[in-house]
């Protein structure tokens, strides 16, 4: 058993098929539109106002509506109103494989059932941190943090699955790294297959396809996230009374996996993406 997402579980039980699940995510996908994109269908936002909140999110903890009322492009009763629509034209998973008849409706809530079931081991809301991990707290806001950097820098629908402690990080297409020092030290990484490290680039340089770029520039995309989401931990633990220097991203060969640095204790926050592909997140915290 593992964490999973609705469709991942109906997959893995025979009782649809990938190709059917992928038509159902293209729908769904269709249908819930991004807090950014609902304010440009409704006419209340431009192109070049997401593009500025979405900057400013990059050095900043706000969800996309608060750093939008924050600069002045949106009212709290429009920011309302954005998620009013969101939440009343949501399309979820399971309903959208009812509507294109990869699964009949009175089946629905039987599946959801035994899903809720078999994921009821991973229903947390907060990080939860193993006990004898050197600065418990601020591991938990560099995963808070990460989080929010996958999903509003890298756009990734995702669950992250229970922190744990680990000997060594598995091996993976692409790990980027940054080294942190100062009150705490440590290394900071992400492995990501080659397809999630095209999702990473296509919402970090603003393209839909990315086939024809070189591996450098897919690398550089990765490093970036990296860079934004260590830049922000930076600042957050600096208001909880920590100074911590950042040096700059670097490419990780990881062919046989990534061994962890002598006299440091490995977190892995490993993420589950709604394709089912996964990410591992890793804090290497010097003791």
């Amino acid at each position: 058993m593992a964490v999973k997402f609705f469709g991942q579980f109906l997959v893995e039980n025979g009782v649809v098929s990938r190709e059917l699940l992928l038509q159902a995510i293209e729908l769904q996908e269709s249908v819930n539109l991004s807090f950014g994109a609902t304010c440009l269908a409704m006419g209340i936002l431009t192109d070049a106002d997401i593009e500025r909140i979405h900057n400013a999110q990059r050095i900043e903890d706000l969800r996309f509506g608060d750093m939008a009322v924050k600069l002045g492009l949106l009212s709290n009763d429009q920011m309302m109103q954005v998620l009013a629509r969101q939440k009343n034209s949501h399309l979820y998973i399971g309903e959208a494989l009812v509507k294109i008849g990869g699964l009949p409706a009175e089946e629905l809530q039987r599946h959801l059932d035994d899903f809720k079931a078999d994921q009821a081991q991973y229903a947390t809301d907060s990080v939860v941190i193993p006990s004898g991990v050197p600065e418990p707290k601020i591991c938990e806001i560099m995963a808070d943090l990460s989080y929010k950097m996958l999903t509003r820098v890298a756009l990734l629908i995702f669950r992250p699955e229970p922190c744990f402690v680990a000997d060594q990080l598995p091996a993976m297409d692409v790990y980027a790294a940054m080294e942190f020092s100062g009150d705490v030290s440590g290394r900071y990484l992400m492995g990501v297959t080659a397809a999630t490290q095209k999702k990473i680039a296509k919402a970090i340089l603003k393209e839909a396809n990315v086939d024809n770029e070189p591996k450098e520039v897919l690398d550089d995309t990765v490093m970036e996230f990296v860079n934004v989401a260590l830049g922000n931990i930076a600042a957050k633990a600096a208001q909880s009374g920590k100074s911590i220097e950042i040096a700059p991203p670097e490419i990780v060969e990881s062919s046989k996996g990534v061994q962890v640095s002598a006299g440091h204790k490995a977190l892995c926050f490993p993420v589950c993406l709604s394709d089912g592909d996964r990410i591992e997140l890793a804090i290497f915290i010097k003791e």
